[in-house]
């Protein structure tokens, strides 16, 4: 395991590659973006939305995927008060056992702001079977929830026939999942080969009993379907220069956004305006800590440790203290729903722990092997 000179982006991050220099792909890219001119790249914005005119009988002139959280208000109010366009809002509902409160006031923050949403809601008995069945299998309960999330907003866009969709930040540029990288900085059409998406997506859920009739919502439009419906996905982010969590959250918050109250030591969410729709993503940014060596925290202070807002010292010691949080409440709850127990939760956890990265010890308890900053 190694560390980003720059920021704490560890190399064990899915998909990424290091540059010669040991940058990761986020900060040998932040590197490139400062000498961009930002208004060259709105006039590439205002030529590309050329190519998607309003058809007759269209009602709107993109699509965007929402959550209600700080980066869809922000994409929506931008589009719509910036750019001068009227986007259909696409919201993945969560059952109600999932979905939070401020996670409902935040979308009902969108409508109230003068957004058209459209709600899609998977069947709730397959969708709780499904992350039984993700979390067993991969120990990750969201692997079935991301590909509903995901496959939602194509499957939207052409059931509205929109052939525009916009998205927020591109993960190759901006994390380091370069497998999806496109023809272009702002092209999003790879974004099916994401880790979220990639590897046999439909296999493991057939092989757990599920019909495929009821596996609809979580099929995502093949490319022939998107050629066939002309659909693009452009990223919004490209052409943001001052695009950031950190950012997005501070203007979101101002139009009304209702953030996280829980403290960073049961979240691992240092200002409390990331996955506000649900709490059990805290769960499972525990795990992939395990399973990878970074979490939550590590993602935060990589960007305000490029932003130059945070040393990485300080990075270090945030990520040292809170890259594992998750409240015991969080996983009591999950695992009441789908129906395990809390020790056989972690008796599946510790399985799937990292043992080249961590020790799991006689006691249960699990070690970092690696010192955050330096790696093995």
């Amino acid at each position: 395991m190694k560390y980003c000179t720059q920021c704490l982006q560890p190399d064990t991050r899915p998909n990424t590659v290091f540059t010669a220099h040991g940058l990761c792909p986020a900060c040998d890219y932040f590197g490139r973006l400062q000498s961009v001119d930002w208004q060259e790249r709105y006039e590439i914005l205002q030529d590309l939305l050329q190519e998607f005119p309003r058809k007759p009988g269209q009602h709107f002139d993109c699509i965007i995927g929402v959550s209600g959280g700080k980066d869809s208000t922000r994409q929506a109010l931008w589009v719509r008060d910036k750019l001068g366009l009227k986007p259909l809002l696409a919201c993945l509902s969560y059952p109600p056992e999932q979905v939070t409160e401020r996670g409902v006031d935040n979308i009902s923050n969108l409508i109230e702001l003068g957004f058209d949403v459209v709600l899609s809601a998977p069947a709730p008995a397959t969708w709780r079977k499904l992350m039984r069945e993700s979390f067993l299998k991969f120990t990750n309960w969201a692997r079935s929830t991301e590909l509903a999330l995901f496959s939602s907003v194509p499957q939207l866009a052409m059931r509205y026939k929109i052939p525009l969709i916009l998205w927020g930040e591109n993960p190759g540029l901006q994390l380091g999942d370069l497998k999806t990288l496109g023809r272009t900085g702002y092209d999003g059409n790879n974004l099916r080969y994401m880790n979220t998406l990639s590897g046999g997506a439909l296999s493991w859920m057939l092989e757990a009993g599920i019909q495929q009739k009821d596996l609809i919502p979580y099929q995502y439009p093949s490319p022939a379907a998107f050629d066939a419906n002309g659909l693009q996905i452009v990223y919004l982010g490209w052409f943001l220069g001052d695009w950031s969590l950190v950012n997005n959250g501070m203007y979101a918050t101002a139009q009304g956004l209702r953030i996280r109250e829980d403290s960073v030591e049961n979240t691992g969410d240092l200002l409390g305006v990331t996955s506000l729709d649900e709490d059990w993503v805290t769960l499972n940014q525990m795990i992939k800590y395990y399973k990878f060596g970074f979490g939550r925290v590590t993602d935060y202070v990589n960007e305000e440790i490029r932003l130059g807002r945070i040393t990485r010292d300080k990075g270090i010691e945030l990520v040292s203290a809170h890259d594992d949080a998750c409240a015991p409440y969080y996983i009591a709850s999950f695992c009441e729903y789908i129906g395990l127990s809390v020790d056989d939760f972690w008796s599946h956890v510790r399985l799937s722990v990292n043992r080249d990265l961590f020790t799991v010890n006689p006691d249960g308890r699990i070690t970092r092997k690696y010192k955050v900053g330096i790696g093995l």
